[in-house]
């Protein structure tokens, strides 16, 4: 493949062209160690295109990600899968499509739906807790049925787990319906190099998002907006700019061409190859752990994940996980990982001792929205102890990252049941709307 952004920065170098343009520090870097990374930090000059109305070199490197992925169309992003998030919601926004949603959404998909004004349906898990969860096809077929309105659909694949939904199911369920399925795949950037292609967009899904960053060799923030239709890319790229940045980074983005240039050259062999160490180590310890999930990638124990990090922390090679709970730990894998990565890893596993996992209060199947989402998370709101939220409407959401999946939503009054779920997952304070 033409690394046509790293071509267009290498010969600015060496023209010595005097920075009379932002950035402020003009290529040159305070520590020598920096110095190319400084070099290659850039703005829209001439030649250089610009991000959200691409038409030169920028276009062209998110045709050759397309080319790779087998998508019709791909949209880079410098602000992680969160702006892919707002522009395909905006696009649902335009069409004028009822959301219905997953319950185990990222928070990026909530707060995108507070600045638009969009209201959502909920789905809630057929099994599963918040964090992870398995849905059930005549779940959203009866939410379909319950509007008589054009709607979308919106789901998370793989969820922070790394469990795996029913992808193409839900494609062929909105063909049926004439609705789009949107689905949040941030975790699932390598799922297209798998030996059977498991992207969204391969099995049917309109719109999707990688974040290249969680499972590839790019920077962190670099993301991939995928399409079914190749005309709506102009389109996208404005929805786009409406929240990203005016001044994407061009090392972001640099770092999305090195990742498309390795998924061309080794992604498939990489990825295959990562998938069999995991497999190996699953079949070694199965008799000693639980795993969970169905992604390749992530390797989800069933234990007391608060634990069992620490120890992972404390043995003669540390290792440090992506995410744990009481429930469960999860250690996020990726194809760069060395032979030596996982030998580290088994040799991490075998000294380690299995916690029995907690069992987490029985998910509420919904909870009563009594204010629109924007009305209440743009509400004058108070922090208070999680012991005296009952009753109370959910103001801003406040949850942390990772996994950033809201457990009570903006607008939604607070039962019992529900600050009970919130205990079991360590909250202790939550933002609820003031009393007039």
């Amino acid at each position: 493949m033409v690394k046509f952004l790293t071509r267009f920065l290498d010969n600015y170098h060496k023209n010595h062209i005097l920075r009379a343009h932002m950035p402020g520090h003009k290529g040159n870097a305070l520590s020598p160690e920096f110095q190319k990374t400084y070099a290659n930090d850039i703005t829209e000059i001439s030649g250089a295109d610009s991000l959200f109305e691409a038409e030169g070199i920028l276009r062209r490197a998110e045709q050759q990600t397309a080319e790779i992925y087998q998508t019709p169309e791909c949209c880079w992003s410098a602000g992680g899968s969160t702006l892919c998030i707002q522009a395909m919601l905006a696009r649902m926004k335009a069409e004028q499509r009822t959301v219905i949603a997953a319950r185990t959404v990222h928070r990026a998909f909530l707060n995108s739906c507070i600045l638009l004004d969009l209201p959502v349906k909920w789905v809630f898990p057929a099994e599963g807790g918040i964090i992870s969860g398995t849905y059930r096809i005549q779940d959203f077929e009866a939410a379909l049925q319950s509007i008589s309105v054009p709607a979308c659909i919106y789901i998370t694949s793989p969820d922070y787990a790394g469990n795996l939904q029913d992808i193409a199911g839900l494609s062929a369920l909105c063909r049926k319906y004439q609705a789009k399925l949107l689905v949040d795949n941030a975790h699932g950037a390598h799922l297209a190099f798998l030996e059977e292609n498991l992207h969204p967009i391969a099995l049917g899904a309109d719109f999707c998002c990688d974040s290249a960053h969680k499972t590839l060799p790019a920077l962190t923030g670099g993301a991939f907006l995928h399409m079914k239709n190749p005309e709506l890319v102009m389109q996208m790229k404005q929805y786009m700019q409406m929240f990203g940045s005016t001044s994407p980074s061009y090392l972001i983005m640099q770092s999305l061409e090195f990742c498309t240039e390795w998924l061309t050259e080794q992604g498939k062999e990489a990825v295959s190859l990562c998938v069999q160490h995991i497999q190996k180590l699953k079949q070694k310890f199965s008799g000693k752990y639980l795993f969970l999930g169905s992604d390749p990638l992530h390797l989800t124990i069933s234990t007391n994940g608060e634990i069992f990090a620490e120890q992972l922390r404390n043995c003669p090679y540390p290792v440090e996980c992506e995410y744990a709970d009481k429930t469960c730990i999860v250690l996020l894998l990726s194809p760069v990982m060395s032979e030596q990565d996982f030998s580290i890893l088994e040799a991490a596993l075998d000294f380690c001792t299995s916690v029995p996992a907690e069992v987490p209060p029985a998910l509420p199947a919904s909870m009563e929205q009594v204010l629109p989402l924007r009305t209440a998370a743009l509400s004058p709101y108070e922090s208070i102890p999680l012991r005296n939220a009952e009753n109370r409407i959910c103001a801003p959401v406040q949850v942390p990252c990772p996994p950033a999946v809201p457990i009570a939503v903006s607008g939604e009054k607070i039962t019992r049941k529900w600050l009970d779920f919130m205990e079991f997952y360590s909250l202790h304070t939550i933002a609820v709307v003031k009393n007039s």
